[in-house]
């Protein structure tokens, strides 16, 4: 393995990390070599990941945590860091998404898995939570890690966004202003802590089949013609991000910080018609 795409003796902290994205880049990040603490609110589903990359011969270490709640996060911080001795590498992937009308319009399009009534308007709570997930989420994990990483002058952090932050479609009126968010957040915390070593960069996905975008493929025709409006006219395996994301936690990306890489099979570079 080239040494600059090593993970050995480094340690991870992903959230999210019980499915999806998060699973994906736990096990990657544990076959280059690290120990990984995952956290979900799923006891279950963190257990399993663990268990799989115990198999792999590296430490797993299950959490759980709601990533927008303050006091969680620091728990779980404060436990990872006392089970892994360190915590090298953040992945803050825990997020929320949610579709539907900010308030009721007419003629609703047939295509839209609504997540509520369309002749409903969009709920304090509902736009608070996306926020509190993804936004918060990211915050409060980056806040509770940061101070290690600034001691040691040296550490990682990778936040999931969307392209959604910068493809504006309706009937994201929470979602994608909340990963637009996070990707400001990511450039001022490089800024921030760029001085002490400490790298923070993210990853904006396009679309990857999750338990989370799982609504989007339901119908065939509409998966259809959606993997055929990208340039590559395909779908790729989440271990394509995975492997992204190790390159920005491994000593080949020490001098990239402040960067958001677009990884979607081409469907940014169209010039989308109003």
């Amino acid at each position: 393995m080239l040494p600059e795409f090593n993970l050995q003796g480094k340690t991870a902290l992903i959230t999210g990390g019980g499915r999806g994205i998060g699973r994906a880049i736990a096990l990657v990040f544990a076959e280059a070599g690290a120990d990984v603490a995952v956290t979900a609110r799923s006891a279950a589903q963190v257990q399993s990941v663990a268990a799989e990359i115990e198999v792999m011969g590296r430490k797993g270490v299950p959490l759980v945590c709601d990533v927008a709640d303050s006091a969680q996060v620091d728990s779980a911080v404060a436990e990872a860091t006392r089970k892994l001795g360190k915590i090298d590498i953040l992945v803050n992937n825990a997020g929320a998404a949610t579709v539907g009308p900010v308030v009721p319009v007419p003629d609703v399009p047939d295509d839209v898995d609504w997540r509520w009534p369309a002749d409903q308007r969009m709920s304090d709570d509902t736009f608070r939570q996306i926020f509190a997930t993804n936004l918060d989420g990211s915050f409060y994990m980056a806040r509770a890690v940061a101070p290690q990483m600034i001691e040691r002058r040296s550490g990682k952090v990778i936040n999931i966004a969307s392209t959604s932050a910068n493809l504006a479609f309706p009937y994201e009126a929470a979602y994608a202003p909340s990963k637009a968010a996070v990707q400001m957040l990511t450039k001022v915390l490089a800024l921030e802590w760029g001085p002490y070593n400490v790298t923070v960069n993210a990853i904006s996905p396009g679309w990857f089949k999750t338990e989370m975008t799982e609504p989007g493929f339901k119908d065939p025709a509409i998966a259809e013609a959606r993997v055929k409006s990208l340039p590559l006219r395909r779908l790729t395996d989440l271990r394509e991000l995975g492997l992204l994301a190790l390159y920005l936690a491994c000593p080949a990306a020490d001098w990239m910080t402040g960067q958001v890489i677009v990884l979607d099979g081409g469907e940014s570079a169209i010039a989308y018609a109003n």
